[in-house]
């Protein structure tokens, strides 16, 4: 290990981020009963420019008058390129109440985009009194922000999360897609006459990951365009916590299950992993610093291994 110890990433469940439109409060409850860890309130892209003002306020008062129980509630803004940004941070934090959580911000580019948001969330927190420091996501859905990912993961103490915006992403990149999220295609190689299929998202989504368990922060899938493709979804959300994300959003209400069931560790991962501890444990007490078990050999570093799904199992579980 380094001598700089990599700081750990919240505490929270993070397995779901169910989004919703600001514009459609009749949601709301829904959102709120859903099994979703998070909940996305968005301001973004899902609401029309003309429905941005009242979107803004129909979520404000819901922040306060709907009961989201446990959920983690955080709202998108808009990017920063637009004329609403400022006001969605300023109305949210001013006339909101305490319950909201988090902000996201959408298409992050550098570090100074997220200086920007924060510096403003600091002084409406100032000015306003608020009791509760409010977190902040950022989605890297542009060729500046994966090239400047590790310098944004630093950009401030109140980033928590960063997820991946595939759409924008492959837009910004000019890739040849029209899809968002999974397998693309025309992205194949070929061997003895017969195609396979690769993830063309893999390289972004490790090198998110890499900058979020770097810094702290929760790395997080995004958005898997077709809800009507389970089996798609699944591949896609099993890649991405094969990776090291711990979550993956949910565009529509039947994918909140499917990501819950992914990032969950199952019964039997969890037994094996508390089996290769205390494996462990006795190797030690033997004055042992590896042992075999089930025929493969487990050493200190299979022990961190073990303790991430340990952890995992038992934070979802708390």
């Amino acid at each position: 290990m380094s001598f700089r110890l990599q700081p750990s990433a919240p505490a929270r469940p993070n397995r779901c981020q169910l989004f919703g439109p600001g514009s459609r409060p009749a949601i709301f409850e829904k959102m709120a009963a859903s099994a979703a860890d998070v909940i996305n309130l968005d301001l973004e892209d899902s609401v029309a420019p003309d429905d941005k003002p009242a979107a803004r306020k129909t979520i404000i008062e819901a922040i306060g008058d709907v009961d989201w129980g446990d959920k983690y509630l955080a709202v998108r803004i808009n990017g920063l390129d637009t004329p609403w940004w400022y006001r969605d941070v300023v109305d949210l934090l001013e006339q909101a109440g305490e319950r909201l959580d988090q902000i996201m911000i959408p298409k992050v580019g550098c570090a100074a985009d997220v200086y920007a948001v924060d510096a403003l969330v600091t002084a409406v927190e100032a000015a306003s009194g608020r009791g509760k420091r409010i977190s902040l996501e950022v989605i890297i859905e542009s060729a500046a922000g994966i090239a400047h990912v590790e310098e944004i993961a630093a950009a401030s103490p109140r980033l928590q999360a960063m997820s991946l915006g595939a759409a924008d992403f492959a837009a910004s990149m000019g890739m040849q897609t029209t899809g968002i999220g999974g397998t693309q295609e025309d992205y194949y190689m070929v061997r003895e006459g017969s195609r396979y299929w690769s993830d063309p998202w893999h390289w972004a989504q490790a090198a998110i990951v890499a900058a979020c368990r770097t810094h702290g922060i929760l790395p997080v899938d995004g958005p898997f365009g077709d809800f009507s493709d389970d089996e798609g979804f699944l591949a896609q959300a099993k890649r991405s916590a094969t990776l090291g994300m711990v979550g993956k959003w949910a565009i529509h209400p039947k994918q909140v299950a499917l990501a819950n069931g992914v990032f969950t560790p199952s019964e039997a991962k969890v037994s094996e992993a508390r089996e290769i501890l205390a494996a462990m444990a006795a190797a030690r007490a033997r004055g042992e610093g590896a042992t075999v078990y089930k025929g493969r050999l487990v050493d200190i570093a299979s022990i961190r291994q073990a303790e991430v799904i340990v952890r995992q199992a038992e934070m979802i579980a708390g």
